[in-house]
């Protein structure tokens, strides 16, 4: 399976508590941190939630 590389781009002050947790989730917690996780339907899923807050990389 592909890994995807995922970067917290945006702060995520002013989101919602649930964008928030999910960001927690993915294991951001700093803007411009990147975490390697296995690509799969909960965490594509996870992704498109926070879009807006995340930048995406194949791996």
């Amino acid at each position: 399976m592909a890994k995807l590389q995922i970067t917290l781009a945006k702060s995520v002050i002013g989101s919602k508590p649930a964008q928030r947790k999910t960001v927690e989730a993915l294991g951001l917690r700093k803007t411009h941190q990147t975490v390697e996780h296995e690509d799969n339907a909960a965490i594509r899923g996870m992704i498109n939630t926070v879009a807006h807050l995340v930048t995406v990389k194949e791996v």
